[in-house]
């Protein structure tokens, strides 16, 4: 068919009335930092659903705290620290229904709590001890087929693509389902980023693209990532709507996510959500962030936690007490506490697992491979040095 390319594809009216420019550049918030109510409309979310965000959150900080002193303990490799961070990942999934399909990213431990994932298998995975179903391969990576979550990569923004065909085959399979995908501001710098929002707005595929913008790509500030007013504007060039919310408020999360789920499922096409939060921690523990941030602007951070903020609500409207919310966090860290001393108990994996799952059958070559392996395990226990 003829197109002629110098026709006006959209009109002014198309990107200001679809793309509601003005939400990719303001910031949307239900809650300040003090837990009042300051959005024109409170949703209207169930009691118990407020509980199940706040304990996601709850138990998601814990984890992590207990990450980060297994990691100093050299019990875990390494550790990405999610700490100021949990609502963008426990708001965005428990926005989405059990058959959507979520793709995190390394800093994204709320997404397999809030997806029900336990305690105990994400530990077994980061001591990377007998019962790890990865087996002691690369940090971070864990998936779940049975929650829908697809295992989060090391590369920044590889994730996006990723997605996105994905989202493109449960189109063609006819699954009426909703796809997230969680990232930081750094991987907007990433070709995979733009390759994916603009498959993504051409083929109008049900994608929620969720920019985890802490504010700092390792030492590069987020000022650095992009000459756009917003994170978030990116999507107009793309014809995707953005949204721009408050992301350590739990609350704005969730309502911009559950809206942009409903769309994808109406075949309404992807939804573009800037989360701005803040790493309170390093980027790893293999970072030292005291190197390019000030200890002022750290502190001044502090007063949106987001944890801090949602309890102040919960209060406020009269859900938990002071008291009850002390007792939520003492149980908890009490069970974290009790998992991460089973799980240290166990046995480590074996030496040879660097032998398994290499092909779907052991060749000639690889079995001499481990022979030779062996023999020099014998040699180095006759001199009585150590294999871990």
């Amino acid at each position: 068919m003829y197109q002629n390319p110098f026709e006006i594809r959209y009109s002014l009216e198309d990107v200001i009335e679809k793309l509601r420019l003005e939400r990719a550049i303001g910031l949307y918030r239900i809650i300040d930092p003090d837990g009042n109510v300051v959005a024109e409309r409170e949703p209207d979310i169930p009691r118990d659903l407020l509980l199940n965000m706040y304990t996601s959150m709850i138990r998601t900080r814990i984890l992590d705290g207990w990450l980060l002193k297994l990691q100093r303990m050299g019990k875990v490799a390494l550790h990405a620290p999610n700490i100021g961070e949990e609502a963008v990942s426990v708001g965005a999934t428990l926005a989405l229904d059990k058959d959507d399909w979520i793709f995190p990213y390394y800093r994204n431990i709320g997404v397999f709590i809030a997806r029900g994932v336990s305690e105990e298998e994400i530990l077994d995975r980061n001591i990377a001890n007998i019962a790890d179903p990865f087996k002691g391969k690369e940090f971070t990576i864990f998936g779940s087929r049975k929650h829908r979550i697809a295992p989060s990569t090391v590369p920044v923004g590889n994730q996006i693509p990723h997605a996105v065909g994905f989202a493109l085959g449960a189109y063609i399979a006819g699954e009426k389902i909703a796809v997230l995908t969680i990232f930081g501001d750094g991987a907007t710098s990433r070709g995979g980023f733009h390759v994916g929002l603009n498959f993504a707005g051409i083929y109008r595929l049900p994608v929620i693209f969720v920019i985890q913008n802490n504010q700092w790509a390792i030492s590069v500030p987020a000022k650095k990532q992009t000459g756009s007013i917003t994170f978030a504007v990116k999507g107009v060039a793309y014809n995707i709507p953005g949204i721009r919310v408050d992301g350590n408020d739990v609350l704005a999360v969730y309502t911009a996510s559950k809206e942009a789920a409903k769309r994808a499922r109406n075949g309404e096409g992807p939804t573009l959500i800037e989360a701005v939060t803040y790493r309170m921690g390093p980027h790893t523990t293999a970072d030292d962030p005291t190197r390019y941030r000030s200890p002022e602007e750290v502190k001044a951070m502090q007063k949106y936690d987001p944890i801090a903020r949602f309890e102040k609500y919960l209060i406020n409207r009269g859900y938990l007490s002071e008291q009850e919310l002390k007792e939520i966090y003492n149980e908890w860290n009490t069970k974290i506490e009790e998992i991460v001393k089973k799980c240290i108990s166990k046995p480590p994996l074996s030496v040879e697992v660097i032998f398994e799952d290499v092909y779907s059958q052991r060749f000639w070559n690889l079995e001499e491979q481990l022979e030779e392996y062996r023999e020099s395990l014998e040699v180095m226990k006759k001199l009585g040095i150590e294999v871990e």
